[in-house]
Formats: C-alpha cells, sequence, structure tokens
C-alpha cells in the first residue's frame, strides 16, 4: 500500500506542494504516511489517501513535526543476540535511538532460529515468552543462550513511555500496512517493557553517550547498540558519534546500520549487502541482517 501511495505522491504536485514545506529531515514517506493513519487515514488507495491527506493536512503537519520514526522493532534483537551472547558478561546495555525501550529486552524475548534443516528455539530461564521472534539464519550462527543482562538504559532525542496510549498508537502507526505479525509482537513487547520500564535519556547521542557510559557498572561488560538510528542523524554528528565510539575501548560497539551508513565498516565489505543492513562489532563487519530482523547471514571469514 505505501509503495502505491508514495508512487501516488510522486506524481501529485498538489501533494507534493505540502510535503515541500515540511524540513528536509522530515520528508519521509514513512513519516508522513504515518502521521496520517495515526489520525485516522484509511487504508485504501490512494485516490482516497490524496482526499483525506488535503483535507487534513493542517492536522498532519503539526505531528509530522512533533513525532520522527523511531520503530522500535523487537524483532532487531534477533539478530543483535548472535553477537552479544558471544560476549563474556555479565552485560551492561546502552542502546542508541531507543524509542520505548524494546531492543533492550532482548534476554526476555523468545527466539525460533530457522536454520533451514532445523528450527531452534531459545527461550528465557523462566520460560517461553510472550515476545516470540522468528529468524533465518546460518547453523554456525545460532545462538546457544541469552546474554546475562545486569543493567539497562538508552538515549533518545524523545523518549517514548511503553505503557502510554499514545506511545502505543503511534509505534503501530510506524508499522508497514500489511505487516500484521509485527504489530502483534510489537504490543507484547511494550507489555514487556511497560512491566519494567527501562531507563531511557534524553538527549543528542553524541552529547549524551559519554555521561551515560560513566552511569554503567564497572563490573559489567559494557554493550553500546543501535539499528536503523544513524541514517536519520546528519552525516557531521554520525562521524562525530563514531569517531566518539572509537575512542572506548571499554565499551563493545555493535552497529546495525543501512550498507552506506558507517563508512569505515562499507570499506570493509567484499560484497554488496543487497538490500539488507551491516552488522557490525567495533566498525568489523560480520553480518548481513533484515532490517527488520528476518534474517542473519554471517560474512565472517
Amino acid at each position: 500500500m505505501y509503495e502505491r501511495w508514495a508512487l501516488g505522491v510522486a506524481d501529485d504536485p498538489a501533494v507534493l506542494d505540502r510535503i515541500g514545506t515540511l524540513p528536509g529531515i522530515k520528508q519521509q514517506p514513512n513519516l508522513v504516511f504515518a502521521a496520517a493513519r495515526f489520525l485516522g487515514a484509511a487504508e485504501g488507495s490512494y485516490d482516497e489517501f490524496r482526499t483525506w491527506l488535503l483535507e487534513h493536512w493542517g492536522s498532519v503537519a503539526p505531528v509530522v513535526l512533533a513525532r520522527s520514526t523511531q520503530t522500535n522493532e523487537a524483532g532487531r534483537c534477533a539478530v543483535l543476540l548472535p553477537v552479544l551472547s558471544r560476549i563474556e558478561g555479565p552485560l551492561a546495555l546502552i542502546e542508541v535511538g531507543a524509542s520505548a525501550g524494546l531492543c533492550l529486552f532482548l534476554d526476555r524475548y523468545s527466539y525460533r532460529y530457522d536454520t533451514g534443516a532445523d528450527v531452534i528455539p531459545i527461550d528465557p530461564a523462566d520460560g517461553p515468552s510472550t515476545v516470540t521472534i522468528q529468524c533465518r539464519i546460518d547453523a554456525g550462527s545460532v545462538p546457544v543462550q541469552l546474554p546475562d543482562v545486569r543493567w539497562r538504559a538508552g538515549i533518545d532525542l524523545t523518549p517514548l513511555a511503553p505503557g502510554d496510549h499514545a506511545t502505543r498508537e503511534w509505534l503501530r502507526a510506524l508499522v508497514w500496512p500489511e505487516h500484521d505479525e509485527r504489530r502483534r509482537r510489537l504490543d507484547a513487547a511494550l507489555d514487556v517493557a511497560a512491566a519494567d520500564p527501562p531507563t531511557v535519556l534524553r538527549g543528542d547521542l553524541v552529547e549524551s553517550i559519554d555521561r551515560l557510559i560513566a552511569q554503567a557498572p564497572a563490573d559489567l561488560s559494557l554493550v553500546v547498540f543501535h539499528s536503523s538510528v544513524l541514517v536519520y542523524v546528519a552525516e557531521p554528528r554520525r562521524e562525530e558519534f563514531a569517531r566518539r565510539m572509537r575512542c572506548r575501548p571499554d565499551v563493545t560497539w555493535v552497529s546495525n546500520e543501512g550498507e552506506p551508513v558507517l563508512p569505515r565498516v562499507t570499506q570493509r565489505l567484499e560484497r554488496p549487502s543487497r538490500g539488507r543492513t551491516v552488522l557490525a562489532v567495533d566498525e568489523r563487519p560480520v553480518a548481513f541482517v533484515g532490517p527488520h530482523g528476518q534474517s542473519y547471514e554471517s560474512i565472517e571469514p
């Protein structure tokens, strides 16, 4: 549906004129479409959407300006887990661009890893979670256990409270229309986070990261991670964040971003990612993964 809407917008001067009044960083199809659906736009044809959008633009624009794309996809935990499970624990986790903090609870979800030959289950020690994440993976990369997470916190420009009704509705609007399974998983993950809300510091990633690192317990192995976040950060700030992470030998830096986002990661790739994001540890590429955590292909030697 979003493809139909986007193709319609691209050939529609009246709608393009309105979108053109938004700041450049806000002219994101997913953001504009989510704002419209958040306010009640029906899931239908482009003509129906166009009529609704032109009539309600005065309400849509303020939502676009106030909100941001904060797709808090718990499914990405399935591709973070193979890396985090190898790090000697116990762990302290910091997520950059944490949104409502759902990916900070990767140790409380259940996983079903499909190797093509078997489906390997991994559950928390107290039994299967209400959140189950499925992922295709090469057999040699299947994690053997969940990490022992003792401390977790995040950074976000606009932290979201997982128990807040408006937060839930906004995050549900950010999930693409046909992705019903993702919406069900989102609801279950929000319940997990709402029962034990994580600390998410309001702030800019460059200005706040050192302060939050300083708060992490010194006796834990500290991991700073992010998924599809830096793509929304201006390139100079993105590079400054990367420089700061390079200067932290006390931190394991796990990034999950599109291929061109981190140049030092891109330079080390031997082949293109073909639409997948690149999982890297301290700027060393380790896997091509599905943007929403649906697959993991190791690219390590």
